[in-house]
């Protein structure tokens, strides 16, 4: 029997993982045990639907979470504040009893103070929308369900975080790096880097500060330099296709080319839709630039 999943045909095609994470440098994970609509910023609750449309219009990305397998009894909610800027990125948690308390939560600015408590040990957030793709409904929870048995990791299932086609695909707070194709022990192991500060490249997706050509360009230089401190390489969070700088926190530099190239065949962008052309992202060489040297 054919596997038509688009998860199953992007790996059959060897499609990128990197350039693939959303470009969301700040992110707002709302808890909510009831059932996720398709779209959550039209949520039928107005109360959340509003708060959606605050973190939109703030800069946020919201996200609703849940404990995996929905067992959790109830009573208040927990909202965590994630800012995943390289050297500044943490996450904080604030509880309300209800969504008529999320009038009340503070949405501060790039660069201002987080409110809440701060939250010491990373968050693993699972993709398991199925309103929005089964894959993620499949492999997603099932990852979620691994994860949680093996207890070594803070793990939410998530709404949707873009690309179920790599699905099962997570995001790690607060350094902002999303993985796809993953399995429990790498799963596990995002985690755990992500605790002492660094970055596990294999599978990643992305650092969600940096715009998708700048994804792929940090990537690259840590696959070739073997830098692993997530805060050791930043980016133009709006670079572009072409020749990209990424400078290292250690005064180093490196020009990446990157470059858009079309893939080998049709694939679907999701389950049940049509296979069409598409490109992805691909690094090119990379450059160590000297001292004072520019781009050109």
């Amino acid at each position: 029997m054919t596997d038509d999943r688009c998860a199953s045909l992007a790996r059959a095609l060897d499609v990128p993982l990197a350039g693939t994470a959303p470009f969301a440098p700040r992110w707002v994970c709302l808890e909510h045990r009831g059932a996720w609509p398709r779209d959550i910023n039209a949520h039928p609750d107005p109360s959340i639907a509003g708060f959606a449309a605050r973190c939109s219009a703030a800069g946020w990305r919201l996200l609703l979470i849940r404990r995996p397998g929905r067992r959790d009894p109830g009573g208040t909610n927990r909202v965590y504040l994630a800012d995943t800027t390289p050297g500044s990125s943490r996450t904080t948690k604030l509880t309300v009893e209800g969504p008529r308390e999320l009038s009340g939560v503070p949405l501060p600015r790039a660069g201002d103070p987080l409110p809440g408590t701060g939250v010491a040990d990373p968050l693993l957030l699972v993709c398991t929308h199925g309103r929005r793709d089964r894959c993620c409904a499949l492999d997603g929870r099932a990852l979620a369900v691994a994860v949680t048995a093996v207890g070594e990791a803070d793990v939410w299932e998530s709404s949707h975080l873009g690309g179920h086609r790599f699905a099962p695909t997570a995001l790690v707070l607060p350094t902002g790096y999303l993985y796809g194709r993953l399995d429990p022990a790498a799963a596990v192991a995002a985690c755990k880097t992500a605790a002492v500060g660094e970055v596990e490249p294999a599978l990643s997706r992305g650092r969600s500060a940096f715009s998708p050509a700048g994804q792929v360009a940090e990537l690259a230089v840590r696959h070739s330099t073997g830098l692993r401190d997530a805060d050791a390489l930043t980016v133009d969070p709006a670079a572009r296709v072409g020749a990209v700088v990424v400078v290292g926190r250690d005064g180093r530099r490196w020009e990446v080319d990157v470059a858009e190239r079309a893939g080998p065949a049709p694939r679907p962008a999701s389950c049940g839709v049509a296979a069409l052309p598409y490109t992805a992202l691909h690094a090119g060489s990379v450059r160590p630039l000297r001292a004072g040297c520019a781009s050109t």
